[in-house]
C-alpha cells in the first residue's frame, strides 16, 4: 500500500515548485522584459490602474517585420507595422502581467487619405484607462475601461463630430446602459455657441467586452 503521507507531502512540494516558476515567470523587476520578441517599446505611460497606489505600466509596441516597411504614396518609406498594448501592475519591486494585445492598432504611419491618420493617446484618467483617438477637425472618439474581475472592461464610449464647431456627440456608458446622443441645431455656430439637441435611450448589453478581445480597433464597431 503506498505511503500516503509521503504522496501528500510530494503532491504540496510539486505544487509549490509549479506556484513558483509561474508567479517568477508572471513577474519582472523591468518592465520591457514583458516585450516579446518581434516588437519594440513605441511608447510608454504610468497611472494607478488598480487602485492600490502604485503607479502602474502601459506599453504601446510595435512589430518590426521588414515586410512591413513600404514605399507610400508619396515615394517615402513608412513603417506599417501594427502596434499593441501591455498593461502592467506595479507591485513592491516588480511588475505582473495582467493583459495584452499585441496588435489591436494600426501603425502611426497609415494612409489618412485626404486627411493625416488619427493619433492614438494613451493615458490614465481617475484610475481608468484610457484610449483616445484624436483627428483633429474631423472630432475624436474614445474608449474607456476599468479594471475589474482581473479584467480591463470597456465601460464607456465617446465620439465627437466636428472640431471647432461640434455637429455631433455621443456618450454611451456600459455600467449603467444608457445612450446619449448630442446634435447641434444652430447651423451658424462659430464654436462655443452651438445648440444641443439631448436624445437618451437605452441599450441591451448583457457582458462587458474585453480590451483582450478587440482584435482591431480600426474595424471594432460599437454595436449600440
Amino acid at each position: 500500500m503506498p505511503n500516503t503521507i509521503y504522496m501528500k507531502d510530494n503532491f504540496w512540494i510539486a505544487a509549490f515548485m509549479i506556484f513558483g516558476y509561474f508567479s517568477c515567470t508572471a513577474q519582472h523587476k523591468n518592465s520591457t522584459d514583458f516585450v516579446p520578441k518581434g516588437y519594440i517599446v513605441f511608447d510608454k505611460s504610468f497611472g494607478d490602474l488598480n487602485k492600490d497606489g502604485q503607479e502602474d505600466c502601459i506599453l504601446i509596441i510595435k512589430g518590426t517585420n521588414k515586410d512591413n516597411i513600404v514605399i507610400n504614396r508619396f515615394d517615402e518609406k513608412v513603417d506599417r507595422n501594427r502596434r499593441g498594448i501591455i498593461i502592467l501592475f506595479k507591485t513592491q519591486e516588480s511588475y505582473q502581467l495582467v493583459t495584452m494585445n499585441y496588435n489591436c492598432f494600426f501603425s502611426e504611419n497609415e494612409d489618412g487619405g485626404v486627411y493625416f491618420p488619427p493619433e492614438l493617446l494613451v493615458k490614465v484618467e481617475r484610475g481608468n484607462l484610457i484610449i483616445h483617438y484624436a483627428h483633429g477637425r474631423y472630432g475624436f472618439w474614445r474608449y474607456t475601461f476599468r479594471y475589474q474581475d482581473a479584467n480591463f472592461k470597456l465601460i464607456g464610449y465617446d465620439e465627437s463630430s466636428g472640431g471647432i464647431v461640434i455637429s455631433k456627440e455621443l456618450s454611451i456608458n456600459f455600467l449603467t446602459k444608457k445612450k446619449l446622443i448630442r446634435e447641434n441645431t444652430n447651423e451658424n455656430a462659430v464654436g462655443g455657441d452651438e445648440v444641443f439637441k439631448e436624445t437618451w435611450s437605452k441599450i441591451a448589453i448583457n457582458e462587458l467586452i474585453l480590451l483582450s478581445e478587440i482584435k482591431d480597433f480600426e474595424e471594432f464597431r460599437i454595436p449600440y
